[in-house]
Parts: C-alpha cells; structure tokens; sequence
C-alpha cells in the first residue's frame, strides 16, 4: 500500500540516534499525557468524595493486596445515616484467594481493623483502609465484619493474613506527606494545590518532551528531503537527453521542488503524530483498563469501524493527490514558458489568450485540491462521531457498574481516559491522509530516481586522443514514443581538422545527426566510430572531454561571467579565463563592467545581449580548446557588430580543427571543407559549393531562399 513512501526509510534509519530522541520523547509524552489526565480521579476525590485523597490511595492499595473490591460511603450516604461512616464495605471478593478463606464475603460490613491485642472502639472506613493498606506483610489482621444474608447473620471476627506490599506502595506513600491525611476544607484546598502543581510540573515537563519530538522530526524530515532531492537531481544529470524532451523540464523541476516538499510533510507526520498519538491512545487506555477492562473493552469494539473509514478517506486522498501534483507539474510549466516567452505574448497581444490556458489549468488543480479539503474536512468529523459511538456505549453499560459500585469518581476518570484515546485515534485519522499524500508524491519522485541511466558498457574504455577521422556507418534513429524514423541510412566519413556543414530544410535531421555524436542519443541501427573506436565502447566522460558545443539557444548559468567561460575548465587560471575572452571578443565588453568578470550574468543571461552572450558561451569553448566542435549557427538574434566578431573569433577557432556546423549563412558554408544535405532523414548529397549548386536541386533551392547572404 506504501511501496513508494517506504522507499524514505533508508534516508530516515541512518539517524536513528535522532529517531531514539524522538521513540523515546513521544513515549514520556504519553505517558505523562494520560498521568495528568488520570489526575482528574484523586482531584474528583478530594473535591467530592468523603475518604480523600489518603484513602482513596489506601483503598486501590488495600484492594490490589487482598483482591477484595471496597466501598467507601460517600457524602450522600452520610446525609442519610451518619454511622455508615463507620461501616467499610465489602464489593467483592476474588474466590481461593486468602481473603476468601479468611472468611471475608461479598456484602460484608467491616466495623473494625487492628493488630494485636488492642481492640479500638470506633474506627472510620478510612482509618480501617489505612491499617490494612500499610500492615507488614505477613502480621495477622483482626477484623470484625457484620454479615446481612440468608446463611450467616450477625457480627464475626475474622483473621487475614497481610498479604505481600505492592512495589508501588513506598512512593505512594512518600508522596503523600505532602497532604495532610484529614479532610477539613482546609485540608482539601491543600490536597488540591498539591495535585495542581503535580498536574503542572508534568505538563511542564511533557511540552518539553514534546518539542524536542517535534524540532528533531524536523531535523530528521529535512534531511531525508535534502537526500532525496540531492540523489535525484544527481540521478537526472545523468540521465538521457531524450527523457526530458518527451517529459518536459517543468514536470522534473515540479517533481524536484514541490513533490519532494509533499514527501518532508509525510515524514514529518510519521515521526510526530504518527509516534506521538498511537503512544498517547495507548497510553490512555492502559490506565482506563488499569481502572476498568470491561469499559475499555466495549470501548474497543468500535475499532474496526474507524480503521474502514481512516482507510477508505486515505485511498481518496491518494488518488487526488497525485493529480493535484501532476497539474502543479503544468501549472510551473505553463508559467516558465509564458515569462521567457512574455515578448511574444505582449507583442501578439495574446495575454487573454494565455490568461485563460492558465485559467483552465488552475482550476483543475483547484478542483483536485477541493476534493482533498473535502476528504480532509470528512475525516475529522467522521472519526470524532465514531468516537462518540463508542464513548456513547461506555456511558450506557458503565453508568450501571458505577451506580453499583458506588465509583462514580473512577467512572468519571474512564470516560476521560476514553475520550482522551479517541481524540488521539480521532488526530491519527489526518496522519493517515498526509502519508497517503506523500506516498503519492514519493511515486513520482521515486519516478525520476528510477528511471533509466544513460548507458555506458560496463567495459568501456577511454577514447584515445583524436586524430585521424569520424565514420558514420549505415545510422538509424527514430525518437522514442515517434512513429517515423528521424535518420535513415546515414554514412558519412568526415577527416580530422574538416569543417563540416550541414545544411537542409526544417526536420530534416540536421540536429538530431550532430547530436549522436556525443551520444545525447543512441542510433537504434549503425555505429558511429571515432579513430575506429565504437563510440558505444567507450566512457561517455572520455568521449564528451574531447567535443566542444554552441548551441542555437545561448546556455549561460546564473553565476560569474569567469564562472560561465571557465565551465568546462573549472581549474583554469584568471590569465586562461581573460586569453579566451579575448580571442572571442567577449573581453571588450567584460573589462568595462564594474565588476569585471566577477558579474553576474543571471538568470536567462540578463542584462547583456545576444551577441554578447553568444560571444561568452564561445569563449567556454576556446578555453576547453577540444579536438572536436559541434556548433548550431544562429544569427537572427545578434547584431552585425558581434557577427562580424563572432565570424571572426570562429574561423581562427576552428582553424585545423574538426568542427561540425548547422549552417544558416552563406559565408559560413561556403568556407566548410564539406557540406552535407540532408532531407527527410537522408543525406542527398555532399562536396563543395561549387559542385553542389551546379548538382543539388536542394542545395541550389537553399542558396536561394535560406542561406542568409552577407
């Protein structure tokens, strides 16, 4: 059910350390939760009832050493006869235990406790609980008990032997030296303070327990996040090319950025309320079973409803979620493609155009996101009725076990209890939901992660330094997901140190050609050698160390101008960085800026032209100075001063090396050792100008209509 979001706990286990903090903060929370909620008892029983506080502890001790249920008259039962404060009396006794056989009933009247030979007169049930509660074990209990039944009527005197002391019973004790044992106003105001101190010295301590559960989830969630989004981002860098021509840049970035934002939001709720609410509902029905099995149990039965309904709320929640991510995905996409294409936009006058596209995909989202706020809203209410259902039941079937009894104080403490498990199951109800959240938005991250790597034979070698010539053999390709073939039948033969232009109309295979060779794709038939090396055998690093690139749209990155020129050569020196600035005219223009080469160009290149821009991207190449030059031609965007310059800077570059160029100028063509024409995928025809536009009906039909003349 959670195949993809349990794929995050090897980036959570390695900080186990952390994760004890938070195991063992979440559990000291739970308990101390449900201790100040078990308050509510002892403060119940001073406030209402007449045994106190004292006796009240004495009684549960007294009854957990003997197995014999008491009963303490309460102030209603003194209004009626005042001498029932004397009586102690007998609820129930377990059968074969040593109470039983000491001859101590169900409906006894206890009127006196005591050891020895001394018979005290009167005694208070209270006082009776406090002897029997704190007798050594093993001393011989004298007790008078008057018996109301068919078999026995009349008073009895009875011995018991004190059992065994329970563990607790030390600190219990120590404990309540601080309130004094009688049961004046007086003495209850103190009782109270005493339990109002001991309420808020835990809750102090909880809230601390509870933020250092919460700030090292924290720590824990953004670290896995910062992994996860790290090893993905790696993972793309060396993916292939074709991926994200199919996928689109925006869905991968939305994926990177606003997915893996989804993921940190799961974790953070699987190491808090996910820890911290099942410790607490269990927490709270240890001590309600601890007070009352049978009302827990009928408590418990409600169960297997609210895991249906958790269930059924938690598919839905999936199901939205990941169609809400997706619409981020084209929501991001439609608002980078709408910014850098703004010019366009305005000059078109196509802003409703676009305003309503975005609308469209907003609402989408929008209506995605109202379905999970509605699942969300459904959940809560849904979970606190089903809880209601069960609290319902305990009142009904417990009223009448308190009324017989006579504990409505420990009655009134069980509902608490219950309701405080409620509302900890009722908070797991949105746990449930923000974990299907992010399983769903770990499926798509976990996407990236696991798609395929450029391939490279796990017995490449290096591609020895290149001298000779590049051999295109019988080459194959159709894009992936395409119908048509792109390339059919490429062979080609090019010498080291020729300029090779490619010329032909649009879709002709012009790129997708010059692409192959440093393998951003893989021909599906025919090979492509370099120096008679497979280019499929050897390393891609090796292969791509010896190629240089210009493409058509001007790549810079948000970082210094020496940053971006030294790119392919980061260990190049401040002299390398300015020689190769200078012999592509990038230096002219760079010196004079306020900050030299240490500007930053920004985002998009902003702030300099295209020729300027073009000119920088070149000057990367000089500085890499490789054997190889691939380079896409565009000069609709720059001026003729820095065409001039950049013709200029190119015919010394590329001088005695072997470059490849897509042609858009006249000029350029016709000083290429060999022009290549291309058409629907085939290479139609290649040699000179001179012969082509005397042969080449397509070549000559391109002189005259594409190549840009100078």
């Amino acid at each position: 059910m959670f195949k993809a979001f349990g794929r995050i706990l090897p980036y959570i286990t390695p900080q186990w350390p952390r994760i004890t903090i938070i195991l063992v903060t979440a559990l000291i929370n739970a308990i101390l939760f449900s201790t100040t909620i078990a308050t509510i008892i002892p403060l119940l029983k001073v406030l209402m009832g007449q045994e106190g506080l004292h006796g009240w502890v004495d009684r549960n001790i007294t009854s957990s050493r003997y197995n014999v249920s008491f009963y303490v008259p309460d102030k209603q039962d003194l209004s009626n006869d005042p001498n029932v404060n004397y009586l102690l009396k007998v609820i129930g006794v377990k059968e074969d235990d040593a109470a039983y056989k000491a001859g101590i009933r169900g409906d006894d009247r206890i009127t006196n406790v005591w050891i020895g030979e001394q018979k005290p007169q009167k005694q208070l049930a209270t006082e009776m609980l406090a002897i029997m509660a704190s007798a050594d074990d093993g001393s011989k209990l004298n007790i008078d008990v008057k018996r109301f039944s068919l078999t026995a009527i009349g008073q009895q005197q009875l011995v018991l032997t004190a059992a065994k002391k329970p563990e607790y019973f030390a600190y219990a004790q120590k404990a309540l030296t601080f309130v004094p044992r009688t049961t004046t106003s007086n003495d209850k105001i103190n009782g109270i303070l005493f339990i109002v101190c001991v309420m808020t010295l835990v809750t102090g301590i909880r809230c601390s327990c509870r933020f250092l559960q919460d700030y090292t989830g924290d720590k824990v969630m953004h670290t896995a996040v910062a992994q996860i989004r790290e090893q993905s981002f790696a993972h793309a860098l060396n993916m292939p090319v074709g991926f994200f021509s199919k996928q689109g840049s925006s869905d991968t970035v939305s994926r990177l950025v606003q997915d893996t934002g989804t993921v940190g939001g799961g974790i953070k709720t699987l190491l808090t309320k996910t820890i911290r609410e099942p410790f607490t509902a269990i927490a709270m029905l240890a001590f309600a079973f601890i007070l009352s099995p049978k009302l827990s149990l009928a408590f418990l039965f409600s169960a297997p409803l609210v895991i249906i309904a958790i269930s059924n709320f938690g598919k839905k929640i999936k199901r939205a979620t990941k169609k809400s991510l997706a619409n981020w995905a084209k929501i991001l996409g439609k608002l980078e493609e709408t910014i850098i294409a703004l010019k366009v936009v305005k000059i078109y006058n196509r802003q409703p155009y676009e305003h309503q596209k975005f609308h469209n995909l907003n609402q989408s989202l929008l209506k995605q996101q109202f379905r999970i706020a509605k699942t969300d809203a459904a959940t809560d209410p849904m979970m606190e009725f089903l809880g209601m259902i069960a609290l319902a039941g305990c009142i009904f079937f417990g009223a009448r076990w308190a009324l017989a009894s006579g504990e409505m104080t420990t009655f009134f403490g069980v509902l608490v209890l219950l309701g405080g498990a409620a509302n900890a199951i009722r908070r797991t109800s949105d746990v449930w939901n923000r974990i299907n959240q992010s399983n769903a938005a770990a499926e798509r991250v976990f996407a990236i992660i696991d798609q395929p790597l450029e391939i490279q034979s796990p017995n490449a070698v290096e591609l020895r330094p290149f001298k000779s010539n590049i051999d295109f053999r019988n080459i194959h390709f159709t894009y992936p997901g395409a119908d048509r073939p792109v390339l059919k039948g490429i062979d080609l033969n090019v010498r080291a140190g020729q300029t090779v232009a490619v010329v032909g109309p649009n879709g002709s295979g012009k790129t997708t050609l010059i692409n192959l060779i440093p393998r951003f794709y893989d021909p599906d038939n025919g090979t492509i050698l370099i120096d008679g090396q497979n280019t499929t055998d050897v390393t891609l690093a090796s292969l791509r160390n010896q190629m240089g690139m210009v493409t058509q749209n001007v790549l810079t990155f948000n970082d210094t101008i020496a940053a971006n020129i030294a790119y392919g050569k980061p260990d190049a020196t401040m002299a390398e960085i300015t020689e190769a600035a200078k012999r592509s005219y990038a230096h002219e223009f760079i010196e004079p800026m306020t900050d030299g080469y240490n500007t930053i160009i920004g985002e998009q290149g902003a702030g300099l032209s295209g020729g300027q821009l073009q000119r920088i991207v070149i000057a990367r190449a000089i500085l890499k100075n490789p054997p190889i030059m691939i380079f896409d031609e565009a000069m609709s965007q720059i001026d003729a001063d820095s065409e001039a310059k950049i013709h200029r800077a190119l015919d010394a570059f590329m001088k005695n090396r072997t470059a490849f160029v897509i042609a858009h100028r006249f000029s350029t063509v016709i000083k290429a050792d060999m022009i290549v024409v291309m058409q629907d995928g085939r290479i139609i025809a290649k040699g000179v100008h001179d012969d082509l536009i005397k042969s080449c009906a397509l070549y000559q039909s391109l002189y005259q209509t594409q190549l840009l003349k100078d």
